[in-house]
């Protein structure tokens, strides 16, 4: 008889979807990474050896692992290792506040970067000459909460050389106010990139400590993987620094970004880092960015915003990203597109109904933020997954409507927001993550969120779009089942069954029983991956 290496009992095992065994069981059995059975105490008892390490958690409840399918790990581990945090920053002066805490720790002439800057702060359009005065000659690059723009100082203005005049083939743009000067708000990917080639190094050792601390972080969370839609420098080298000096808390699937109007020799490269590995991280598809951010003006809707803005791709070339795709497609790589507008995502449908599947993996559009009734039947028509983020409605917008997205877009295309409820309803699989660092990363907090439709710790704060709420079952699958699907790896991993992947979460309560307001306090008393359990005994209520 096999023995087990791992026994795990507790008082629950917590089947999401698909086979439901008995409501008595409660012990898994893990040998080589896999599960070998699942059932009662007493059943299993045969399967304990000499060599079986037994893990008890009474009154507890296993869940498949939980799976963020959208984040950035590194640049978003070195952001918060290196920057100032300003999520808890709604004013100005509190910015200002903020900066100056950093600024007293700093040489007058070393950068001060930062992070989850709220737009909403800046009375009109966002601009780096408000640090003018308090900072003089201080170079200050601030990224905006949605990661598509900065807020730079007159001095990183300087030092980068920004005239205004720069030409882009994406959407980036520097802006100019009246007199024709840069603002200090730069906006998307390749205008960004003229800032960041300015950043200070940051050494590879200390960028995997950064990466391995929130990682640990995320994992006392619940986490067993996430998808990391990049693997821009320096990802692979932290990656392997960390297995080098010992183990990733859960598994990465990285997506490597295909930037926008790049050409065939930019493919190529992406194709070839495919099946690239470590241990618990691999290569595996391709990301797209067809449009921006409605916030930053680059969102791709059928007719322009109340400025006159948000309804260009920042594709220009919108013939090379089906190009792209059917590059792509054709040598088996699922994609996974980013598409914010209602006029993005009809367009990234259209496209992938026209290059057909890509190897064992579905495509995906990401964020999907506002789309007409006629869209919702073609994600399950075409087996596209929907990778949506909740909490980008539940935290960066307003029921009352005040916020610079609902503004921007307008009542109609707001009403039509955030439709997590009726793509569920109209057949699509809906797959959940965070965006982190853009939202928050402990799954519990955006889990309660997308049940709630609000910050679960406002309790006080009205529902965004509250009809688009989903249940504790249909949540936690978005991050299991639904995570697995859109891997393409459904047939080893998101359920809990003899032959899957031993990847589980101990909660010490079973989540599906608790109101959404007591999930995030809900302790996550273990993660396994791979039947490696790493035990979470101090695990944090959830934070923002």
């Amino acid at each position: 008889m096999v023995h087990a290496d791992v026994l795990v009992l507790a008082h629950h095992i917590e089947h999401l979807t698909g086979e439901i065994p008995a409501p008595s069981a409660n012990a898994v059995a893990i040998a080589d990474g896999r599960i070998i059975a699942v059932g009662t105490a007493p059943d299993l008892e045969p399967l304990r050896g000499p060599g079986t390490a037994v893990h008890e958690f009474p009154g507890a409840t296993v869940l498949p692992g939980l799976a963020d399918v959208h984040a950035h790990p590194v640049w978003g581990s070195i952001s918060i290792g290196s920057g100032v945090d300003l999520s808890g920053a709604s004013t100005l002066e509190q910015v200002h506040a903020c900066l100056a805490g950093a600024a007293d720790a700093l040489a007058t002439d070393e950068w001060i970067t930062g992070y989850d800057l709220d737009v909403n702060v800046f009375d009109g359009d966002p601009a780096g000459t408000v640090f003018a005065e308090r900072f003089s000659g201080r170079p200050i690059s601030l990224m905006t909460r949605d990661a598509h723009a900065l807020v730079v100082s007159p001095r990183v203005v300087e030092l980068v050389g920004l005239t205004g005049q720069e030409t882009f083939t994406d959407a980036s743009s520097v802006e100019v106010g009246p007199d024709g000067r840069p603002t200090g708000f730069v906006v998307e990917l390749q205008a960004m990139d003229l800032v960041f080639d300015h950043y200070p190094e940051v050494p590879v050792d200390t960028a995997a400590s950064y990466v391995r601390d929130q990682l640990g972080q995320l994992a006392r969370g619940g986490l067993t993987g996430l998808h990391a839609l990049d693997f821009s420098d320096p990802s692979e080298a932290v990656y392997r620094h960390i297995e080098e000096h010992g183990e990733l808390p859960l598994r990465i699937r990285c997506s490597p970004l295909v930037p926008a109007d790049s050409s065939p020799d930019v493919w190529q490269h992406v194709a070839d880092l495919q099946g690239r590995r470590g241990r618990r991280w691999h290569v595996e598809g391709a990301k797209f960015m067809l449009d921006g951010t409605a916030d930053n003006g680059t969102a791709w809707f059928d007719r322009p915003d109340v400025h006159g803005e948000n309804h260009e791709p920042l594709w220009r070339d919108v013939d090379a990203y089906r190009d792209a795709m059917r590059f792509f497609a054709g040598r088996g790589i699922p994609t996974a597109t980013h598409a914010i507008g209602d006029q993005a995502v009809r367009f990234a449908l259209d496209v992938i109904e026209e290059v057909g599947p890509a190897g064992r993996a579905p495509h995906r559009i990401e964020h999907i933020e506002s789309i007409p009734d006629d869209l919702l039947d073609r994600f399950a028509e075409l087996d596209v997954v929907a990778s949506l983020q909740p909490v980008h409605g539940t935290r960066h917008t307003r029921a009352d409507g005040t916020d610079n997205w609902s503004r921007r877009i307008g009542p109609d295309r707001v009403a039509h927001g955030w439709r997590t409820r009726d793509l569920l309803d109209h057949g699509a699989v809906v797959a959940l993550g965070s965006d982190w660092p853009i939202g928050p990363g402990d799954p519990r907090i955006g889990l309660a969120d997308c049940q709630l439709r609000r910050p679960v710790e406002e309790s006080d704060t009205a529902p965004v779009q509250p009809g688009q709420a989903v249940t504790a079952r249909e949540a936690y699958a978005g991050m299991t089942s639904a995570a697995a699907y859109a891997a393409g790896a459904s047939a080893e991993s998101g359920r809990i069954v003899p032959g899957f992947l031993a990847d589980l979460t101990v909660f010490a309560a079973n989540p599906l029983d608790l109101a959404p307001e007591a999930q995030p306090g809900n302790a996550v008393l273990a993660t396994i991956v791979g039947g490696a359990v790493q035990l979470h005994p101090n695990t944090p209520k959830g934070r923002p």
